[in-house]
Parts: structure tokens; C-alpha cells; sequence
């Protein structure tokens, strides 16, 4: 059974999904095309990090960021699943999590950015209710590598 908690990034079991995630990226992304947050920035107070464990092993990491720029909206980060745990739904249980916990901070807007060669999230976003929208932050407005969505909750 996954259970899903807040945990630190700087963890070493943190820390070895989000080295993944940074190897996989640069594999598949030109390195200005990478947008990834390193741990020290997802240590901030203003960061929901959490963990999805499978017993006591980690099989998946996420995190949202709070951010106020003319409207309060949450940045969903660093969804990763590990390779053998993909395809159980551990990324959709993250997803979920890291919704309940920005509509009991109160957000009302999550968004989020991801890559045209991730069709599987870009997939799984468009189940939970993300859509397409226009560049939002410090992102690029014309990487054509960057997709980015947002969803409005409940």
C-alpha cells in the first residue's frame, strides 16, 4: 500500500529520485529547456514536498510551491515516479495529495510545467482536470519544448 507524507528533499532517498529526475530530463531536454528546482530551493518554507512510499521504500516524490504574483496560485514541481513503480497510479496518488493540500491553504488555482515529450503526464494532468494555458512566471514564453497547464479547484 502507498502512503504519502511530507518529507525533506535534502533526505537521501529524496535525493536520489530527484538526481533521476534530473538525469531523465537532460536525457530528453536541452539543458535551457530544464526548469528543475534543486533541493535547497525545495527545502523553503514556501514548498510542500512530500513522499510516496511502497512499505518503507520510496517510489515517488512531488512538490508544490506557493506563489503570489498578482494571484495566490500553487506551482505543482517535481512529480517522479521511479521506473518500477510506474504504472500503479503512484503519480495520480501524488497529484491528489498535493491538490488536498493547496485547497487547505486555501489556493484556488494550481499550475504546472512539463514537456512535449511527456505524454504520459500531460495525459494524466488532463484526467485530474489541468488544461492548457499560456507561459506563467519566469518560464520562457516561446520554449517549444515547454507545455503548460492549470487547473481550478473546487
Amino acid at each position: 500500500m502507498i502512503k504519502i507524507h511530507k518529507i525533506e528533499p535534502v533526505q537521501p532517498d529524496a535525493q536520489k529520485l530527484i538526481k533521476a529526475l534530473d538525469k531523465y530530463q537532460l536525457s530528453i531536454y536541452p539543458e535551457e529547456s530544464n526548469h528543475l528546482d534543486g533541493a535547497e530551493e525545495l527545502s523553503h518554507a514556501d514548498v510542500y514536498f512530500i513522499g510516496a512510499y511502497n512499505d518503507s521504500k520510496i517510489v515517488g516524490i512531488g512538490a508544490m510551491k506557493y506563489v503570489s504574483e498578482g494571484i495566490k496560485y500553487g506551482e505543482i514541481k517535481r512529480v517522479f515516479v521511479s521506473e518500477h513503480a510506474r504504472g500503479n497510479g503512484v503519480s495520480r496518488l501524488i497529484m491528489e495529495n498535493l491538490e488536498s493540500h493547496a485547497a487547505s491553504k486555501g489556493f484556488s488555482k494550481l499550475r504546472l510545467e512539463t514537456g512535449i515529450y511527456q505524454p504520459e503526464a500531460i495525459g494524466l494532468y488532463e484526467q485530474l482536470g489541468y488544461t492548457k494555458r499560456e507561459s506563467f512566471g519566469g518560464y520562457p514564453k516561446d520554449d517549444p519544448y515547454s507545455v503548460f497547464m492549470e487547473k481550478v479547484l473546487p
